[in-house]
């Protein structure tokens, strides 16, 4: 089955959206190092990917780290545990780089190519890449980022009845908003799938479907952040899978 990807930049998020999941990128207020290595490590009550567990509803532990240049390029690695039979095993290990920068002013261009890896599961059954794309901007109060991934036909995206590849899109908004005078960010997130990655691609042959999550996060002391998520994912409503839920998550950055 192939319902164990995070986004990216997933991350996300959430990957938990995910979550998913994108290394921050660090700012510093003295002059700008050639090298900034950035990382994350996190707690979460339930690992969701576009809307759909990774976990089997249960807490997962994350973690990730970022080598950036100061010309905007940059390599990362992103895990996570996860709860998904053999075939993917116990861990998820994204491995991803590209680039990122202002390419007009208010207007920033984040492009890559992500690797998703599952080290003790079935290598090269499960594992697949996925270029990715996004651009950011404020907009009044509001930071708006949208975004596109898309995967092409690989052995690890077979169809409905596994006799033939098939290729996967997924395109998503995401919009934050801090609320002044206090540590507190709103955040909405609303993501399409076509595809092999489809929500329930495995319940029902639907080959399209429709994630969304909405939450709020705040810096808690000095490195720590939390967060919490309503999530929630089209189709069939399946325990600890498909089923909406409230994600919690305990974050470190450093």
């Amino acid at each position: 089955m192939l319902l164990s990807v995070r986004g990216v930049v997933a991350a996300s998020l959430l990957a938990g959206t995910a979550l998913s999941a994108t290394p921050a990128f660090a700012q510093d207020a003295e002059a700008p190092k050639e090298i900034t290595i950035t990382g994350s490590a996190a707690l979460t009550s339930d690992y969701r990917f576009r809307g759909v567990s990774q976990s089997a509803g249960d807490i997962a532990i994350q973690g990730g780290i970022t080598v950036s240049h100061a010309s905007g390029f940059y390599i990362a690695t992103w895990g996570s545990s996860i709860d998904l039979g053999s075939t993917y095993g116990s861990t998820e290990l994204d491995i991803f780089g590209g680039w990122t920068g202002e390419v007009t002013p208010g207007l920033t261009l984040d492009a890559g190519l992500l690797y998703y890896a599952y080290p003790n599961g079935h290598v090269g059954t499960a594992e697949f890449f996925e270029p990715y794309a996004s651009v950011s901007g404020q907009v009044g109060p509001a930071k708006v980022k949208v975004g596109a991934n898309y995967a092409w036909k690989q052995t690890a995206l077979p169809n409905f009845a596994g006799t033939a590849k098939h290729d996967n899109l997924y395109v998503y908004s995401n919009v934050d908003i801090g609320i002044p005078n206090t540590p507190l960010t709103v955040s909405g997130h609303l993501g399409y799938t076509d595809g092999a990655l489809a929500p329930c691609y495995y319940c029902n042959a639907d080959k399209t479907g429709i994630d969304w999550s909405i939450g709020a996060s705040a810096t808690v002391y000095g490195p720590l952040s939390v967060s919490l998520s309503y999530v929630g994912v089209s189709g069939p409503s399946i325990d600890s899978y498909t089923d909406d839920t409230v994600v919690a998550t305990l974050t470190a950055a450093f």
